[in-house]
């Protein structure tokens, strides 16, 4: 098994400290704004170093997904868009049809990464009000709908959300995006298992992250399926293990007290399961908010999501990856403050010491983790 390594795209603007965190006075404190130049040298950066994907957010503060990266498309060549979307707020058809031309004019350099959703206020805000089990029903109809759109034959459905008859596309795609997804509770781990491709879990310890992976391969072969696994993180890679600490802890510095109960109390309020099981971390973590070697929870402090970060030197986050390839994760998505030198950091220091280990590029088939089965 081979590695899948990814970026970000940071379309809702990048910076020094984390997204959500109010930015202390000082030269270090510049907002960069998510332009087509910012995001495009992002994303010929990643290209450059090797990375395979970045995955593109949604939400009220991002950047359209769908509109950004396909004004992408012409400055890269091979880099792929995970391009996040939310199945409640189109009609399946449409996003078939979306994304088979997408498909069609890039090349099939697509990915999708559908987010059923966890904050209600977001939610409510794009007129979504269905609770949180009814957004993961819709989202498992929405999917069937989907995928029959792209058989090439019409495609008739009648369920509780979505009613279509002989939905199809002009042109399906010669092969489908795969199809990525994510959702920590019973419900969410059911519709993976029937319909995504790779299910992704915000990073928790390994152990934690090994629970979850054999409980949605359990769920998947009830279905008949195999899944692939990813994680989502970010990264702080350093020469040496004390100055990505030291960077760690300048960010976690500039986090406004006042910014850090705001966001707690409303990540408490939050419905998703991921979102607490991220919060969770925290409990009986050390001083720095390590809660495992090597792997930070302070992100997680002040931005809603992913709340960990891969820390230390190049060798050492190298050898948590592979921790966490070695319970069956194959894709990694990774981000860091600022995007594009972090980018630098991990394209030139921890993606050649995988490389070197054979867990990516060509000497990966060495490696010997468990099958997904």
């Amino acid at each position: 098994m081979s590695l899948h390594l990814h970026w970000f795209l940071p379309t809702s603007g990048d910076g020094r400290e984390v997204v959500g965190a109010a930015k202390a006075a000082g030269a270090g404190s510049v907002d960069r704004p998510p332009t087509l130049d910012y995001l495009g040298q992002v994303a010929r950066a990643a290209e450059s170093l090797g990375f395979e994907a970045v995955l593109t957010p949604t939400g009220t503060y991002c950047s359209d997904a769908w509109i950004t990266t396909a004004a992408l498309l012409g400055q890269t060549s091979t880099l792929k868009f995970l391009v996040a979307f939310r199945p409640g707020l189109i009609t399946p058809t449409l996003a078939a049809q979306q994304a088979a031309a997408y498909a069609e004019l890039s090349g099939g350099r697509l990915l999708l990464n559908v987010v059923t959703g966890g904050d209600l206020q977001e939610q409510r805000r794009f007129g979504d009000w269905l609770d949180h089990d009814q957004r993961y029903a819709r989202t498992d109809e929405f999917l069937q709908v989907l995928k029959g759109a792209w058989s090439g034959v019409p495609f008739d459905f009648e369920g509780e959300h979505f009613r279509v008859a002989g939905a199809t596309v002009a042109r399906p795609p010669a092969v489908a995006p795969e199809i990525f997804f994510g959702g920590a509770s019973p419900a969410g781990r059911e519709v993976a298992a029937a319909q995504a491709d790779t299910y992704l879990t915000w990073t928790e310890p390994p152990a934690q992250v090994g629970e979850l992976v054999e409980d949605v391969r359990q769920r998947a072969a009830r279905h008949g399926r195999t899944l692939r696994f990813g994680i989502r993180a970010h990264v702080i890679a350093r020469d040496t293990s004390e100055e990505a600490w030291a960077e760690a802890g300048r960010i976690q510095a500039r986090m406004d007290p006042k910014v850090i109960a705001r966001a707690q109390e409303k990540f408490s309020a939050a419905d998703s399961e991921g979102q607490r099981r991220q919060a969770a971390l925290r409990n009986g973590a050390n001083e720095r908010l390590e809660i495992h070697p090597g792997l930070w929870a302070g992100p997680g402090l002040v931005r809603q999501g992913a709340g960990t970060a891969l820390v230390g030197s190049h060798a050492e986050v190298a050898s948590l990856i592979e921790e966490y390839a070695a319970v069956g994760v194959e894709h990694v998505i990774l981000s860091g403050q600022p995007h594009l030198e972090e980018a630098y950091w991990v394209g030139e220091g921890v993606l050649p010491e995988l490389r070197r280990r054979g867990l990516t590029g060509a000497a990966a088939g060495e490696l010997r983790v468990p099958a997904l089965v």
